[in-house]
């Protein structure tokens, strides 16, 4: 008989991932209609009525640098709701695995490049992110704790920056991927001569496709003895003038790219070290320019 996983989040982008890739698992899943996350009543409930074996926190309140510096109390009460009902019900009715999926945002701005599992809490962290980060940290020492004093298997990835399909395409509150991809399509269809991105173009970021890191996931979960927390990146890393570029390119903009204001331009650089994951699990990882078909496909077929 399968074990039975309770994805919380399986409509975002990377529990939906989760469910796509999954062979393993007896899959629970709950509508947001039927569930509330953020009402710990109700989440105690579902997780003693249903009785998984294996919870996977993908559900989180997210959202690009405009979104996170303008609703910072959103993103702190909400991620801490989130994940506290969750991981506090998960261990009272005996689930004895919990893999939380955190951000590499936990980390702060200027860390040694690239960044180990170890930069955490070393210094101050990126402002504009800040209550985003304070929330995922949080959910990491929650597993730690939960671990080190119950003895229950709870531990945590910290992906990098993700795309893929079912991404938020909201022109003010995606991430940088969705939200150029809408940028340059309106461009295009609008006949614009320039579109203007966020900042100044020249921070680094590297970027994982959503189903590299749900297959991750999976494996993560048959690690007989996993570390508390394990970061998950990519391979190659770019600058955000450079992925405007690439995107650009794929849309079929020809316009120019106008660069902005420097102050919204957050950390340098956030290069992850996967040192630590590669010695667990073999990691195989799309390429960057299959990825950006996808989703522009992704997005046209959300315009029919």
């Amino acid at each position: 008989m399968k074990k039975r996983l309770f994805v919380a989040g399986h409509k975002g982008m990377v529990g939906s991932a989760i469910c796509r890739v999954n062979t393993e698992y007896d899959l629970i899943t709950f509508d947001k209609k039927d569930l509330n996350l953020k009402d710990q009543l109700t989440v105690d409930f579902a997780i003693r009525e249903t009785k998984p074996d294996v919870v996977v926190i993908c559900a989180a309140k997210v959202g690009g640098i405009h979104a996170n510096n303008t609703y910072p109390a959103e993103f702190i009460y909400d991620n801490l709701m989130i994940q506290s009902n969750i991981i506090n019900s998960s261990y009272k009715h005996g689930v004895g695995r919990l893999l939380f999926l955190g951000s590499s945002c936990i980390y702060p701005k200027f860390s040694p490049q690239p960044m180990t599992e170890d930069c955490l809490l070393t210094s101050t962290l990126e402002p504009t992110n800040e209550a985003y980060a304070i929330a995922k940290i949080a959910g990491l020492k929650m597993c730690q704790y939960y671990r080190k004093q119950y003895g229950v298997t709870y531990h945590s990835a910290m992906p990098t920056n993700l795309y893929g399909l079912n991404d938020n395409y909201h022109p003010e509150n995606s991430h940088v991927i969705p939200g150029l991809v809408h940028r340059f399509h309106q461009a295009k269809t609008q006949g614009l001569a320039e579109v203007k991105i966020w900042g100044s173009g020249t921070p680094k970021r590297e970027f994982l496709f959503v189903e590299d890191l749900a297959t991750i996931c999976l494996e993560l979960l048959k690690v007989e003895n996993p570390p508390d927390w394990v970061n998950v990146g990519a391979d190659q890393e770019i600058s955000i003038l450079e992925l405007a570029k690439k995107i650009s390119k794929v849309v079929g903009y020809e316009g120019v790219i106008v660069t902005g204001d420097p102050s919204m331009d957050g950390a340098p650089r956030k290069k992850l070290d996967c040192t630590l994951l590669r010695s667990m699990i073999q990691c195989n990882e799309t390429s960057f320019e299959s990825g950006l078909e996808i989703i522009y496909q992704d997005y046209k077929n959300r315009l029919l």
